[in-house]
Parts: C-alpha cells; sequence; structure tokens
C-alpha cells in the first residue's frame, strides 16, 4: 500500500510540475518590440524638376470657403502659388483679389499619391514669415473609418505649424475626437527655432503603434503614446495618412494678431518630402 502511495504521489507531482510549467509559459510576457526605420525612402519627392509640382504625387485643394478656421486666402492650382524651381517647391501666398478673397495660396496634398501606415516623416522646409502667415506641413487620416468620418475622429497629425506673430517658435501636434483644441484638451508641444525663415530646418515625424514623435532638426520635442485602454477616440492612428503642405493667411490662429499686408507676398520653400518605412525588431 505504501509503495502504491508513493507511486501515485509522484505521478501526481509530476503532473503538478508540468501544469506548473504550462501556467508559466502561457504567461510569459511577449518579447518588447524595438522600432527602427529604415535608411531609404520608401517614397519622396526631391523636388529636382522646374515647373508645377508633380502631378504623379500631388493633388490641390482649392477654394476659398474659409477651410473651417475663418482663414483669408483663396487656394489656387496657379503656378504662381505653387512652382517648383532651383531644387525647392515654393508654396506662395500673395496679396491680391482672388476668388471670393483678398490672398491667394496654395495647399498640396498627397491623398491618393502618398498614403502611408507608420514610418518617419521627413521635411526640409524654410518658413515664410510676417503677422498673418500661417504655415504648415501635416497630415491628415485618408480613410473615413470612424465616427463623424471627418475631424478630428479620424485624426490629424500636425509636424509643423507656425504663426507669423511668433516668429522662431514652430508647434508639433495630434488632433482626435478625444484630444483636439476645439474642446481645449489639445496634446503638442512647441519649441524655438533660430532663423526658421532664413534657414531651411528638418521638421519630422516618427511614427509607430505605440507612439508618435515631432522632432526639429533630430530634436524631439513632443511625445504621444498610446496608452492602454485607448480606443479609436483618442488613437485614430492606426489607418493611413496622407501629407498636407499649406500657408494660410489669417484665420483663427494665423489672425490673431491681424494680417500685416506690407509682408505679401510670403513663400515657403521645402527641399524635400522623405517617408521612411518602419521596421519591427523583437
Amino acid at each position: 500500500m505504501s509503495e502504491f502511495i508513493i507511486k501515485v504521489s509522484v505521478i501526481l507531482f509530476g503532473t503538478l510540475l508540468a501544469m506548473s510549467g504550462c501556467a508559466q509559459q502561457v504567461d510569459k510576457p511577449k518579447p518588447a518590440v524595438k522600432y527602427e526605420f529604415g535608411t531609404s525612402p520608401v517614397w519622396q519627392d526631391e523636388f529636382d524638376y522646374s515647373g508645377k509640382p508633380d502631378p504623379q504625387k500631388w493633388n490641390y485643394a482649392t477654394g476659398d470657403n474659409g477651410w473651417g478656421n475663418n482663414e483669408l486666402q483663396n487656394y489656387t492650382d496657379r503656378i504662381e502659388n505653387a512652382r517648383v524651381e532651383n531644387g525647392n517647391l515654393v508654396i506662395t501666398s500673395i496679396k491680391e483679389k482672388s476668388g471670393r478673397l483678398n490672398y491667394s495660396s496654395a495647399r498640396l496634398v498627397s491623398k491618393g499619391k502618398g498614403d502611408f501606415l507608420y514610418g518617419k516623416f521627413e521635411i526640409k522646409a524654410k518658413l515664410p514669415q510676417g503677422r498673418g502667415t500661417w504655415p504648415a506641413v501635416w497630415m491628415l487620416g485618408t480613410e473615413k473609418s470612424y465616427g463623424n468620418k471627418g475631424w478630428p475622429d479620424n485624426g490629424e497629425i500636425d509636424i509643423m505649424e507656425h504663426v507669423g506673430f511668433d516668429q522662431n517658435r514652430v508647434h508639433g501636434n495630434i488632433h482626435t475626437k478625444a484630444f483636439n483644441h476645439s474642446i481645449k484638451t489639445n496634446k503638442g508641444n512647441n519649441t524655438l527655432v533660430n532663423n526658421v525663415s532664413s534657414e531651411f530646418h528638418i521638421y519630422a515625424c516618427q511614427w509607430t503603434p505605440e507612439y508618435i514623435s515631432i522632432l526639429v532638426d533630430g530634436v524631439e520635442y513632443f511625445k504621444f503614446a498610446n496608452e492602454s485602454g485607448y480606443s479609436w477616440e483618442q488613437w485614430p492612428f492606426d489607418k493611413p495618412f496622407h501629407f498636407l503642405l499649406n500657408i494660410a493667411v489669417g484665420g483663427n490662429w494665423g489672425g490673431q494678431k491681424g494680417v500685416d499686408d506690407s509682408i505679401f507676398p510670403q513663400k515657403m520653400e521645402v527641399d524635400y518630402v522623405r517617408v521612411y518605412p518602419l521596421i519591427e525588431k523583437k
């Protein structure tokens, strides 16, 4: 009898050990994912040509409807407002009668021609200056997947915004249904950059499934993390986004201190736009 009990005990003990091993194996945490970015662009425009922006890469958003911000420019597709010369894209805002408004400018959009999910995005640019200018390099969700099918539910990433009344300060922000300026929950930051209008600087975004970071000249100054428990209201950044490049005039932010008509024309020069792929390593 005692020998039988010993054998049963050994079997039970072995079973418990096996179960314990299985439990430990199930509960073992997944290895952390490390994110890197490729060194060769998967999409780019070096602006090494002349004339209108490459129609294989850029569309125009046109109109004089205020664009939801009471802006004062009419966006056109004219070469006077957007042209490529001397290796740069030049977006120019002009004081002139245009459409129903008194300024013209351009807004280039890569939607349908450059749409991206994750990666590193770099734009080397020299900005306009003067009270009333509001240049931006930014991204919007290409697909209308969430909520009201528009802004801000499908997300916005502002890689660079600048307002001329605050000359050497640049801003990086994200906008979602839960986090946006219209309900005073905006997530973003700003930093001082010398000579933003006389020198080129590299404005960049690093976007992974876990975070979005905004940098200028390689220095990160804003990071937004995809926190546990977030849904699309906080993090709609799991769908493709596209570029927008523009100069607005006036508007709710750019026009807070009025518009100085003596400064025009004003231009934003872009040396290149580059997209590097995300690489996941475990």
